[in-house]
């Protein structure tokens, strides 16, 4: 396979580098809500979209989780990132957790946001169904949104979630992905990893829940935490954005002793 280079933009300059990695619906803008507020002079953030989306949103490729891992590699090595951590949303937390496998000795700190486990996500058949056809069937992508924010969110919030999603992602792709984060089990490769790893859960997702995460990733990664955000679901970003940020860089801060 040839290289390819993720699009990004990058945001501060600290020395501190991290990637934020999106989720399934959104590209990078997944993170415009955190955007105006993030620290820009202790860390540098790179905003990525993965193949399929945004500006790689024609990109070829297998749409997998650990292609998606050697791509930021690639773009860590362009970047002349040595080290760097990472913020990974639902599948991308899985992509973060890749990462592990891939190239543990670079990544400094490790953070999921309703992260999907190593160990990928058992879907009923009547719940496989609707995540599959959520590729043509915008109702099914509004559904899911509707479903892992407790039902709670306005409903041209759910409008304008789902047609930011049809806008930037390929539905060839988008299909593709979910084969990859939902179906793959990984987790005996990374069980075990002592990179420091956060994953914070939203109290209204009642499919990535601080139960589930408790089960999977505080049980394989010794030096993991959890926190769970009481007012926020399955976007954080866009629900709560204040918390997760103040909640995310006070662990990525918690490394100043360590060798950047």
């Amino acid at each position: 396979m040839t290289s390819f280079t993720l699009p990004h933009e990058l945001h501060g300059d600290g020395a501190h580098k991290v990637f934020a990695v999106h989720g399934w619906f959104a590209d990078r803008s997944a993170y415009a809500g955190v955007l105006p507020d993030l620290d820009r002079t202790e860390f540098t953030y790179a905003l990525v979209d993965l193949r399929g989306y945004g500006r790689a949103k024609d990109a070829v490729g297998a749409y997998t989780t650990s292609e998606a891992a050697l791509d930021l590699v690639e773009l860590a090595d362009r970047l002349g990132w040595d080290r760097f951590s990472v913020v990974g949303h639902s599948m991308g937390g899985a992509v973060g957790q890749r990462l592990l496998a891939v190239a543990p000795h670079r990544l400094r700190r490790l953070v999921g946001v309703s992260p999907v486990p190593a160990s990928g996500l058992a879907l009923p058949p009547e719940q496989w169904e609707l995540f599959a056809d959520a590729a043509h069937k915008p109702e099914n992508r509004r559904a899911i949104i509707d479903i892992t924010t407790g039902g709670r969110r306005p409903a041209a919030w759910l409008d304008r979630m789902v047609a930011r999603s049809l806008v930037v992602s390929d539905r060839k792709a988008f299909r593709a992905w979910l084969d990859s984060w939902a179906g793959e089990d990984f987790h005996t490769r990374v069980e075990g990893s002592l990179v420091p790893a956060l994953a914070v859960t939203g109290a209204l997702d009642p499919a990535l829940s601080a139960a589930l995460l408790r089960q999977t990733w505080m049980t394989w990664y010794p030096r993991a935490e959890l926190h769970e955000l009481p007012a926020a679901g399955h976007y954080p970003m866009d629900e709560t954005p204040l918390e997760l940020i103040r909640v995310t860089e006070d662990f990525l801060r918690a490394d100043e002793g360590e060798q950047a």
